[in-house]
C-alpha cells in the first residue's frame, strides 16, 4: 500500500490525531524539517517512519520524504501535517493511481468551515490555478497539498524547487511529461495550532514568490 509523505515543522499538536487516523495499509513518512517541539519523536512513538531534513524548505522536506519512501505498490501520497486534511481521504486520491487510471491525482480542497481557507490564500490559489490552465490547458482548480503519484516516476520527474514552489513545479513538470492528471474533491478543515503559511498573509506571500519563480522558469 502507499507511503504517505508528511512534511512537518513544529506540528506536535496536530500529529497524534493525524497519524492515528492513517488508513490501514498506508505508511506515514514524516519529514521533519527542523522541528523544535518534538514532532519527530511524537511521530516515531506513533509508528511513523521519520526522516530528518535540516535544510529548511517545504520542497526540501517533501523530497527527503520521497527519497526515504519505498512503497511496495509503487504509489506515494503527500499531505500536510497540520490537521487540515483527513487521512481517511487518502484512498480517494491514491485510488486512480493504484488502478492505473491516472499518473497524478490532486485533492481539490473544499473548505468545511469559514476559517479553513483564508481569503488571501484562496485568491493566491485561484491565480495559480488560472496560470496552470492558461499555460497547459489542464482544467485544474487547485494545487492542493494532498496528492498521489507513482514513486519511481516522481523520483525522475526532475523537480528542482526545494521551497514552496515544489507542488506547482510537480504539476507543471507532470504536464510536460504528458502525465494523466486529475482532481478529486477533499474536505479542508481549519488547521490545528498556529499557521505558518496559508493562514498568514506573509506566509502566503512567501509561497506566491516561490511559485512565481517556478512560473518564470
Amino acid at each position: 500500500m502507499p507511503h504517505v509523505v508528511i512534511p512537518v515543522l513544529n506540528e506536535a499538536t496536530a500529529l497524534p490525531a493525524l497519524l492515528r487516523a492513517m488508513p490501514p495499509g498506508y505508511t506515514a513518512v514524516v519529514a521533519d524539517n527542523g522541528s523544535t517541539d518534538g514532532s519527530g519523536d511524537i511521530a516515531r512513538r506513533l509508528g511513523a517512519l521519520v526522516v530528518e531534513e535540516p535544510a529548511r524548505g517545504f520542497g526540501a522536506a517533501c523530497w527527503a520524504g520521497l527519497v526515504a519512501a519505498a512503497p511496495q505498490d509503487g504509489v506515494v501520497c503527500f499531505m500536510d501535517g497540520d490537521g487540515s486534511l483527513d487521512p481517511a481521504d487518502l484512498p480517494l486520491v491514491a485510488g486512480p493511481v493504484l488502478a492505473g487510471d491516472a499518473d497524478l491525482v490532486l485533492g481539490a480542497r473544499r473548505p468545511t468551515a469559514a476559517g479553513a481557507w483564508p481569503a488571501h490564500a484562496r485568491a493566491a490559489n485561484r491565480f495559480l490555478a488560472f496560470e496552470i490552465r492558461r499555460r497547459t490547458g489542464r482544467k485544474l482548480r487547485d494545487i492542493g497539498p494532498m496528492r498521489a503519484a507513482r514513486h519511481a516516476d516522481l523520483l525522475v520527474l526532475g523537480i528542482e524547487d526545494r521551497r514552496f514552489g515544489w507542488p506547482l513545479e510537480m504539476v507543471l513538470r507532470a504536464d510536460q511529461a504528458g502525465w494523466r492528471i486529475s482532481e478529486v474533491p477533499v474536505p479542508y478543515a481549519p488547521r490545528t495550532g498556529r499557521s505558518k503559511v496559508t493562514g498568514t498573509v506573509s506566509g502566503t506571500m512567501r509561497a506566491v514568490r516561490d511559485m512565481g519563480r517556478v512560473l518564470a522558469s
